[in-house]
């Protein structure tokens, strides 16, 4: 198996990826606990945020994906709280996570894993990535100019005082890409995720990597936070954190032996696309269903633009996991 050094830039035929552009987003605030606020997207799967507040400090999750939507962000925590923006986390190296480090203060210190450091060094390839999510909208290259990368870089744990609070941060493994970030508050039981994990049901985006490894990953977080309540994904709405991590062990376990077996048939990336089976053949799970209820749209879009959305997520993770097994 073949693991690649940065992000699979092919996409299959007719691919239509998520929608990151951030015309029209607003963040609206979400209260999980005291000082523990979920920073959610007016419009799926564009990106979600957080504000995590202690005694001396808070701390923001995530910078989006230009300098205005991070302007953004640091209003709306401004208008929750007055204590200093002293840290700022990404959970993953890219781009509409990290764009908008450029626009935080030059002492909002950025803490984020070594991996995801090391994967900020093409800003380029970047930008050309995460163009294909733009529909249009010129706002990476109008805007975007800088690539400021973290500070602090952490292996596989840290901690954050913020003053009677602390915020823990991890590294598990790899998942979506080689670095993934997972923002834990232990008093409130709740995760920020970024694109590590997302709410049961939805599918994931196998980016840098593969099955096996993404599943020990998920396996080690499951073990290490036993107590995990709900989870912030960096797209889509909030869930129950186990749940989603049995349903994304489930996922790659079958997306790992489907594939494999057609590799080993000789069937072509467009064959075992077509032959590979439909997890939503049956529409969405209604614990998703009720969760994109809490959405202003209408529901009848919002369902189909999910299963849209899933479906072409997971003809990418079958070509991505084709090309890891049969190479080319």
């Amino acid at each position: 198996m073949r693991i690649p050094e940065r992000e699979i830039a092919e996409r299959p035929s007719g691919y239509a990826g998520p929608n990151l552009s951030p015309v029209g987003l607003q963040l609206l605030p979400r209260s999980l606990a005291d000082g523990v606020h979920a920073l959610m997207a007016n419009i799926p799967p564009k990106d979600n945020n957080g504000l995590i507040v202690g005694r001396d400090a808070a701390l923001i999750v995530d910078a989006g994906i230009t300098p205005e939507i991070s302007r953004h962000i640091q209003q709306v925590a401004a208008n929750l709280t007055d204590r200093p923006a002293r840290y700022l986390v990404n959970t993953t190296y890219h781009g509409d996570h990290t764009f908008g480090n450029m626009a935080f203060p030059r002492d909002t210190v950025i803490v984020s894993s070594r991996l995801n450091k090391e994967n900020m060094t093409d800003f380029a390839y970047e930008k050309q990535v995460r163009s294909g999510n733009m529909y249009g909208d010129e706002a990476l290259f109008d805007s975007v100019t800088a690539w400021r990368t973290p500070d602090i870089v952490f292996d596989t744990f840290a901690e954050i005082d913020l003053g009677g609070r602390t915020v823990q941060l991890w590294h598990f493994g790899p998942g979506n890409g080689p670095g993934d970030t997972v923002v834990y508050v232990p008093d409130a039981r709740a995760a920020w995720t970024g694109n590590l994990l997302c709410h049961a049901g939805i599918a994931h985006m196998l980016l840098q990597g593969g099955p096996e490894p993404y599943i020990a990953t998920l396996r080690r977080m499951k073990e290490t936070l036993p107590e995990l309540a709900t989870i912030v994904p960096g797209h889509g709405p909030m869930g129950d954190g186990h749940a989603a991590i049995d349903a994304l062990i489930a996922y790659l376990e079958r997306l790992h032996d489907e594939v494999v077996d057609r590799v080993q048939a000789g069937l072509t990336p467009e064959e075992t696309m077509a032959s590979s089976t439909d997890p939503w053949d049956e529409g969405l799970d209604p614990v998703l269903e009720a969760a994109l209820a809490t959405y202003r749209i209408p529901q009848d879009r919002a369902r189909q633009a999910m299963l849209d959305l899933c479906r072409n997520l997971h003809r990418l993770n079958i070509l991505a996991t084709y090309r890891l097994y049969a190479g080319g």
